[in-house]
């Protein structure tokens, strides 16, 4: 599975360098997050690393 940013996302840059993929980038006007790249942290972190420092808690399951 893969993780998304959602629109309340305000670029506070605080999950692209947390990312150990690489899936973190800028996009049009709000982060994205590569589906391709991502893969939640595992095999590095026991949880997510983005959504562990995301002030506002907009990083969600790509299905949602």
């Amino acid at each position: 599975m893969s993780l998304r940013i959602a629109k309340d996302c305000i670029n506070c840059d605080m999950c692209e360098p947390e990312c150990p993929n690489q899936a973190i980038a800028m996009g049009e006007s709000i982060y994205v997050i590569d589906p391709e790249l991502c893969t939640e942290c595992e095999g590095f972190y026991d949880a997510p690393a983005c959504i562990a420092v995301c002030p506002l808690d907009c990083i969600e399951p790509l299905s949602a």
